[in-house]
């Protein structure tokens, strides 16, 4: 059983940088590949980013390409995503996931993860 609890949400301006973590409990959490999704108000769970278990591969949104990066230190049972450049459209709850079940190359489908975390809120103002 693995447990994922985000912090680092909260409110800045557009151009700002944040740094979101994901820190997971288990031990068998590097072995998972494992992504950041975004939800706002009243619209569906998109994908942002994804990393494989050992963090050779990444996938990301368009939309955050090259303004964001997930990492992952499995030292440390963490994964991150930074930041930059961000957007008042990047406001959002953002979620971290875990995917126990599919290959280790990280996946953008929301399907393919089968832990959440509760999530924690990133408002961008213009």
């Amino acid at each position: 059983q693995v447990r994922l609890v985000e912090s680092g949400g909260r409110l800045v301006q557009a151009g700002d940088s944040l740094r979101l973590s994901c820190a997971a409990s288990g031990r068998t959490f590097m072995t998972y590949p494992m992504a950041w999704f975004r939800q706002a108000p009243g619209k569906d769970r998109v994908f942002v980013a994804a990393i494989s278990s050992g963090g050779a591969a990444t996938r990301y949104a368009d939309s955050v390409k090259g303004r964001f990066t997930i990492s992952r230190d499995n030292a440390k049972n963490t994964v991150y995503l930074q930041m930059n450049s961000l957007k008042p459209e990047d406001t959002a709850v953002y979620l971290c996931a875990g995917d126990s079940r599919g290959p280790l190359s990280p996946q953008t489908d929301v399907t393919s993860y089968d832990y959440w975390g509760q999530g924690t809120q990133v408002t961008v103002s213009s």
